[in-house]
């Protein structure tokens, strides 16, 4: 069985080399302008910036969108606009429990997107508080298989808060606090060990197995919601298997 984390990771590489790598590029820059917002234009003071900028990098990003953005969130250059975060809650299909996380300027249209892709691919709304309790706040940081072996990483990032090294097939996911991030992606810079991704994301501390039948239906929700420029990241609590994972 493989859980969200291997789907999300799937979805990632897909996205990269299909018709919607230009959605994921929108998402990967509206990250760096965000980050940059809040926190300043300096990376190496502003640990939030760098992880969006390295994973905008990952995905080829071209440089130009990259510093176009961070100058847009410094209010250097016109253009930019003012994000809030929002999260809203539902179900999937099979009772599976589903996180969605907006980056927009509208909450209205952000807030109708979501409804609408919930609805008409088998979902349902939740209250605040419904789901959210079933995730965590973690550090994730993504390591392909051909960087670094599992036993290297674990010897790596340990010390540095890493609590668990999950196999993904092409990719070994570490998962710490949120607040160890920095410390645990210094620790695979400092041995020299390439990383795909760092980030806080939402973990769940409890997974729903769903059948094949039900795994496609998860999946074209989900597709629909990442679909909608408003979303930034779909986060679930379910269990599918390799078979569903390579069908979608």
């Amino acid at each position: 069985m493989s859980g969200h984390s291997k789907w999300a990771t799937t979805k990632h590489k897909k996205a990269v080399i299909d018709a919607r790598r230009g959605k994921l590029f929108a998402k990967l820059v509206k990250n760096i302008e965000v980050a940059t917002r809040i926190s300043g234009p300096d990376p190496d003071s502003n640990p939030a910036l760098f992880d969006a900028i390295q994973k905008a990098k990952k995905a080829s990003v071209p440089n130009d969108n990259i510093d176009r953005a961070v100058k847009r969130g410094a209010g250097l250059e016109a253009g930019g606009a003012d994000y809030q975060t929002i999260m809203y809650e539902g179900y999937a299909p099979a009772g599976v429990a589903v996180l969605i996380e907006c980056l927009t300027d509208n909450r209205n249209r952000a807030a109708s997107e979501v409804r609408v892709a919930m609805t008409r691919n088998g979902g349902s709304m939740a209250d605040a508080g419904s789901v959210s309790y079933l995730f965590n706040r973690k550090g994730v940081i993504l390591v392909s298989r051909t960087a670094a072996t599992e036993d290297q990483i674990l010897e790596a990032t340990l010390d540095a808060g890493a609590q668990e090294v999950n196999d993904l097939g092409e990719t070994f996911e570490i998962i710490c606090e949120a607040t160890d991030l920095v410390e645990v992606r210094s620790a695979l810079q400092a041995v020299n060990i390439d990383y795909e991704s760092a980030e806080a994301s939402f973990v769940p501390s409890m997974t729903v197995p769903v059948d094949d039948e039900s795994a496609a239906k998860i999946f074209k929700l989900l597709e629909a919601l990442e679909d909608s420029d408003e979303v930034q990241t779909v986060y679930a609590n379910f269990e599918a298997s390799d078979r569903a994972l390579a069908q979608a």
